[in-house]
């Protein structure tokens, strides 16, 4: 996985509560087993029309969004079924933070385990960031610049900075923090403690039968 340290980034709009896995990848493009092409499906039933073109209205196919790392998206995001491919896809679109109110559980794992971020803030700094994105939404694309609407997340000091400069702090267990800013899964996490599992090993080679003398002196 790649480490995770620090991003800056405006964010991607998608303000809809309850977003479930089947909406973040449907399960036709379950068939792979790993992330290549999975992209294409990311929130396929939103971003193209029943003839098979692009709505132009939904953000991922609006030039402005264009190259952003961080989803903005309503409250339980993730619910539904423990596809692991919903993170997958989330990633091949290079998003690498979702920041919502709360996030299912399954999904929240999911993510953690294959670098991705999910930014759990509270009601009222969710509500500023919504204020923000309306507001970028309202400018004309052509003279905004949107270097104005970057939030930053700095993974080491759990801060997220707001468009405006503000700070808050958000919450995450600390084995997962430490695999992000690693770029380890939880088998990477496990080999990074080679050496030492390897020395207790040897220690366990020299007693057999798991007898040790003990020098007390």
């Amino acid at each position: 996985m790649q480490p995770f340290e620090r991003l800056t980034s405006a964010v991607i709009p998608i303000l809809y509560n309850d977003i479930d896995t089947d909406q973040i990848i449907p399960a036709r493009y379950l068939k792979v087993t790993d992330k290549n092409g999975l992209a294409e499906g990311l929130f396929a039933r939103w971003r193209y029309l029943s003839d098979g073109s692009l709505n132009a209205e939904f953000p991922l196919n609006q030039a402005r969004y264009q190259g952003r790392k961080v989803l903005l998206a309503g409250d339980n995001f993730g619910c539904g079924s423990s596809r692991e491919h919903a993170p997958w896809a989330l990633l091949a679109w290079d998003i690498r933070v979702v920041i919502s109110t709360s996030f299912a559980d399954i999904f929240r794992n999911n993510a953690l385990k294959n670098g991705l971020l999910p930014l759990q803030v509270d009601k009222q700094t969710h509500a500023r960031l919504t204020k923000f994105a309306e507001q970028e939404m309202r400018q004309a694309e052509s003279v905004e610049d949107p270097a104005k609407w970057t939030v930053s997340v700095d993974l080491a000091t759990q801060t997220l900075t707001l468009p405006d400069g503000s700070q808050v702090h958000f919450p995450i267990e600390s084995f997962h923090k430490t695999c992000l800013l690693k770029g380890l899964d939880s088998l990477g996490y496990l080999l990074d403690f080679s050496s030492r599992i390897e020395e207790y090993e040897r220690s366990e080679r020299a007693y057999p039968y798991g007898v040790r003398r003990y020098d007390f002196a």
